[in-house]
């Protein structure tokens, strides 16, 4: 290996994809246990590696040199090999500097809590303090190495103006989970999340809700590894490099998620643009029938619309933690906001507006068997279809011409 990222668990890292985009050299992602590392960091084998959890602070050891801010920090992330001699530096700082910087979450004479005790929770204190906190507090469960407990956290501290997440909860395959209850903190003005996977996660979301500037960790992902390819190169790349390469990123992960009337399209349409942008169609519809080996009718007047609905739910929080994915959902998907939120995690929901006339009933659809039936359920569902979608795509009959709008919606994200 010439350049790659060593880690402990790597198979969802995004680090492969963004040096690739780059594309001057090739990037391999490397798995190491903790016997092993100290044999690869030993021989040295390449030309320069990124690293990250939980090596971070295991490399130093091996290195020659360590820049200023990696030793001030006491992590390193990213190590280059001069002439058999290793020169670590920590590219997260400029990472989460740019993603604070991004989205105007400002520090200065701020209150900041930081989650988690590893090296990125190391970083972000740097990054706190040369962007003029006012007060900077390392939050763990045990309370350790200078930390604070998040029951002292939550006790006297609720005044926090900024959270930084550095810990792994919320990361995928563990989505629904979130590190902190924002409710208790009345003073906040911007929440940021290292995770990156899924893009926007539930901490992201619930500061979202609540009105407070808050983004998850692909653009420091992004920013990081960019500042990491001009250390391996010694060169300078230009600031639209970062952006474009962030944004690319984003479009492919993002899931193309569609909702809307029983008859409106989705699936027929799904269909289509998957097969266009060379992506995987899911059927929530499908899934759930694979899953109850019956039809939606039967299952319905065997076990009521609840216990289809929580199977539902079970199936599309299955179905969003995939990423780069085309998903139809069922008519009635959108009458739980745990559905919403799950699918916008990694998602952007398109809502397929079909006028009620051109809306078929068929028997198969155990509440849009009718006309009548199909009336009643629009009038009752078209505010929420609206009011739940990120984008709306007017469906006048012809499959091509929606297929084209929503590729080029989703282009122009």
């Amino acid at each position: 290996m010439e350049y790659g990222c060593i880690g402990k668990k790597l198979p969802h890292s995004f680090s492969k994809i963004i040096h690739e985009k780059i594309g001057t050299y090739s990037y391999e992602l490397c798995e190491l246990t903790e016997e092993e590392i100290t044999a690869f960091m030993t021989e040295h084998k390449f030309k320069a590696v990124n690293v990250t959890i939980p090596y971070k602070q295991t490399v130093i050891p091996f290195l020659n040199e360590i820049s200023e801010t990696a030793r001030d920090i006491g992590a390193v992330n990213t190590v280059v090999n001069r002439d058999g001699k290793l020169y670590g530096y920590n590219t997260d700082f400029y990472g989460m500097t740019s993603l604070l910087q991004k989205n105007k979450i400002s520090l200065d004479g701020k209150k900041v809590a930081i989650l988690g005790s590893g090296g990125t929770s190391k970083t972000s204190v740097a990054v706190a303090k040369s962007l003029g906190a006012s007060e900077i507090l390392r939050v763990s469960r045990t309370g350790n190495d200078n930390s604070i407990t998040y029951a002292r956290l939550y006790e006297n501290h609720s005044d926090t103006d900024v959270i930084i997440n550095t810990t792994p909860v919320g990361m995928y395959p563990e989505i629904f989970s979130s590190p902190v209850d924002l409710s208790v903190f009345k003073n906040l003005s911007g929440v940021a999340d290292a995770v990156y996977n899924p893009l926007t996660t539930k901490l992201v979301q619930d500061a979202q809700k609540m009105g407070i500037p808050a983004e998850s960790g692909l653009y420091m992902l992004t920013a990081q590894a960019i500042r990491a390819y001009e250390i391996f190169m010694n060169t300078e790349a230009d600031r639209e490099l970062l952006d474009s390469i962030f944004s690319d990123i984003l479009k492919e992960k993002k899931n193309i998620v569609l909702t809307g009337m029983p008859g409106s399209g989705k699936s027929t349409i799904g269909k289509a643009v998957a097969q266009k942008l060379g992506r995987e169609f899911i059927d929530t519809d499908e899934e759930i029938k694979k899953d109850i080996r019956m039809e939606i009718a039967e299952f319905f007047e065997k076990f009521g619309e609840k216990s289809f609905r929580d199977k539902e739910t079970e199936v599309i929080k299955k179905i969003s933690t995939l990423s780069g994915v085309v998903i139809a959902t069922g008519g009635g998907a959108v009458l739980r906001q745990e559905n919403i939120d799950a699918l916008k995690m990694n998602g952007t929901v398109y809502y397929l507006d079909r006028p009620l006339e051109q809306l078929i009933p068929t028997a198969d659809r155990p509440l849009a068997a009718s006309a009548e039936a199909i009336k009643k359920r629009y009038e009752e569902r078209i505010d929420i279809y609206t009011s739940t979608a990120d984008k709306s795509i007017t469906v006048t009959g012809v499959v091509e011409d929606a297929v084209k709008r929503l590729e080029k919606e989703h282009k122009a994200e």
